[in-house]
């Protein structure tokens, strides 16, 4: 199927504005849908002058229109950081829910193949290590992170639902730790919170001892993956991360290194539900798509670093919360 027009839900968001740079960059039509509740118009205003972008201001979670021909749709509409969705507990739940079952509605009408942006917290706080496509998680539906889960949950039962009673053609990214150059710098996760704390000589905040794993893939080896994948004809979940699992407390000894920051390390209480282990298995995305990660940590870092140098600069003295994921 070739691919030359593409609608991206959420696409101003960190990840959605870097796939469309990517369909540009290969010559496909973009068009971005977001709402901006967590998205950032700065992400995608450098398109604006491009005659095959396109950017619509709505909420998919009411009725979706495009006018023209869509050849695949890619829903990445949700808010995504702990911060986000507890912030936006209802939202989070109608976009995953009412806003996959508009999405779908357009891709069947269209014709469209369909994208899902799934993600790890599928697995909850795993009891399995690493994380293989065939566990089916350990997830707490009504705790704080629920909302988020459970909504990613439903979306991923929705899409295969749509696919085997109407056809759709679909595809599920499993979405890992990803970091780069769009971040929020309040986005509430581990890295731009190191990042932010480091740069700005603050003592970098470690939510309990810090032995709890992360895996972190850069941006662009992602977006490579999940081009792969809306390629490929594998219709069931796939996993997309960086097996190089590193404990929190090592990553932010790391940060503190590659920023030549004097900052310190403090220590909070491990926030409700706070998975202890998070590692993907990629062996369906080694065999199936031929994918593996690229970037080292450390490569990705010192690309990462200075955008949020120049966007604390751009930002001064905006303010900057700090949880953890």
């Amino acid at each position: 199927m070739a691919i030359s027009r593409v609608l991206i839900t959420g696409g101003a968001g960190f990840i959605g504005s870097h796939l469309a740079d990517l369909f540009l960059e290969r010559d496909c039509d973009v068009v971005v849908m977001d709402n901006l509740l967590t998205g950032d118009i700065r992400n995608i205003e450098h398109l604006f002058g491009n005659p095959r972008f396109q950017f619509i201001h709505h909420d998919v979670t009411d009725f979706i229109h495009v006018t023209g021909k869509i050849d695949a749709i890619l829903h990445f509409a949700s808010p995504a950081s702990p911060i986000d969705y507890q912030e936006y507990p209802i939202q989070t739940l109608k976009v995953g829910s009412l806003g996959t079952h508009k999405a779908l509605g357009l891709a069947k009408a269209c014709g469209a193949r369909f994208l899902l942006a799934s993600t790890s917290e599928v697995y909850g706080d795993p009891l399995v290590h690493p994380q293989p496509e065939t566990y089916w998680g350990n997830v707490n539906p009504i705790g704080v992170r629920g909302v988020y889960d459970e909504a990613k949950r439903f979306a991923e039962a929705m899409t295969l639902a749509y696919h085997r009673a109407h056809g759709v053609d679909t595809r599920i990214v499993r979405i890992f730790n990803t970091y780069g150059p769009r971040m929020r710098l309040d986005d509430g996760r581990a890295l731009p919170n190191f990042i932010c704390q480091a740069l700005s000589e603050q003592s970098l905040t470690v939510f309990g001892d810090g032995s709890q794993t992360r895996s972190f893939c850069h941006v662009s080896d992602l977006i490579d993956g999940i081009w792969r994948l809306l390629e490929s004809d594998v219709v069931e979940p796939v996993n997309l991360g960086n097996p190089d699992e590193i404990p929190i407390i090592d990553f932010a000894k790391e940060v503190i290194a590659m920023t030549k920051s004097d900052s310190g390390i403090s220590y909070l209480p491990l926030p409700e539900d706070d998975p202890q282990v998070r590692q993907p298995d990629i062996t369906l995305a080694k065999s199936l798509l031929g994918w593996s990660p690229e970037v080292s940590l450390a490569e990705g870092l010192s690309s990462t670093i200075p955008y949020f140098e120049r966007a604390l600069r751009s930002r001064g003295s905006e303010s900057v919360t700090f949880t953890e994921s």
